[in-house]
């Protein structure tokens, strides 16, 4: 059997490959860059109790901050073959198979990269959270956050944001700055932010803003006329008629939107 792992900071999917059918589940986000040993041992611990380990014969990794071979994962497979891939890796598989294409990464991060139909041989460097992730639902967070702590926004939408969150200022700066998942907890509030903007400019505004940023730092910066363009994540799937609007003011087409990999991953490890 094929296991496929596929992890970003929110949540990691398991999708085991039987003969003629597949079964999926999910267990809590691991972002190999930032989360610790014992986090990563609890996940794969709750999973061991969904999948017999030892009956994988090929495990598939796919995971943010994954830059090497993890030892917790190799401890829990010795017997079966592991590959290791970006998280990056599996959007780009999932948009093009084995063609090329600029694939990018909306989700509580983001990431973008050139993939020739094998690797992905060029990329602008994310920088996470704080140094970038522009266009993530973490970032835009990030900036919603910022304005409401600066009375920046719509006295109206302040009061709803403040009805429905904890929105003390000592809670918010010690989940920013003590807790272990500081992007996960700011991309919270994107649902809200999101829904809000049928409703406030301003809301829809920095949805536009996020993509903006996101588009002039990092997509721009690829050959984007000659090849087709990708977006995978689940934020990508919630905001994609306005990403779809911001693409044109950059003169770019976005050939598909997904919010998972995960289905299509499934057809690219079954042929492989």
């Amino acid at each position: 059997m094929k296991l496929i792992i596929e992890s970003g900071a929110t949540k990691t999917e398991w999708t085991l490959l039987g003969d003629a059918a597949s079964s999926r589940f999910i267990t809590p986000g691991v972002n190999f860059a930032h989360t610790g040993s014992e986090v990563l041992t609890s996940v794969l611990s709750e999973a061991s109790r969904k999948v017999d380990f030892q009956a994988v014969g090929e495990v598939f990794v796919y995971g943010a901050g994954l830059f090497e071979p993890n030892p917790e994962i190799l401890a829990a497979f010795p017997s079966a073959k592991v590959e290791f891939g970006s998280d990056l890796l599996a959007s780009a598989r999932a948009l093009f198979g084995r063609g090329a294409g600029i694939a990018a990464i909306l989700g509580t991060g983001s990431n973008t990269g050139f993939y020739d139909g094998s690797t992905v041989s060029q990329k602008v460097r994310s920088g996470g959270f704080i140094l970038g992730d522009e266009g993530s639902a973490s970032v835009l967070g990030k900036l919603f956050i910022s304005d409401f702590l600066k009375g920046c926004m719509p006295e109206a939408l302040a009061r709803e944001f403040s009805e429905k969150f904890d929105s003390d200022y000592l809670s918010i700066v010690k989940a920013v700055y003590r807790s272990e998942a500081p992007a996960r907890y700011l991309g919270s509030f994107a649902p809200f932010i999101v829904e809000s903007a049928s409703r406030y400019d301003y809301s829809a505004g920095l949805i536009d803003l996020n993509l903006r940023n996101f588009f002039s730092r990092a997509l721009s910066k690829y050959n984007c006329g000659a090849f087709e363009v990708g977006i995978s994540g689940s934020f990508a799937a919630a905001v994609s008629a306005r990403i779809e609007a911001v693409a044109k003011e950059f003169g770019i087409r976005i050939s598909a939107i997904l919010a998972s990999p995960s289905e299509e991953l499934v057809n690219y490890h079954r042929n492989v």
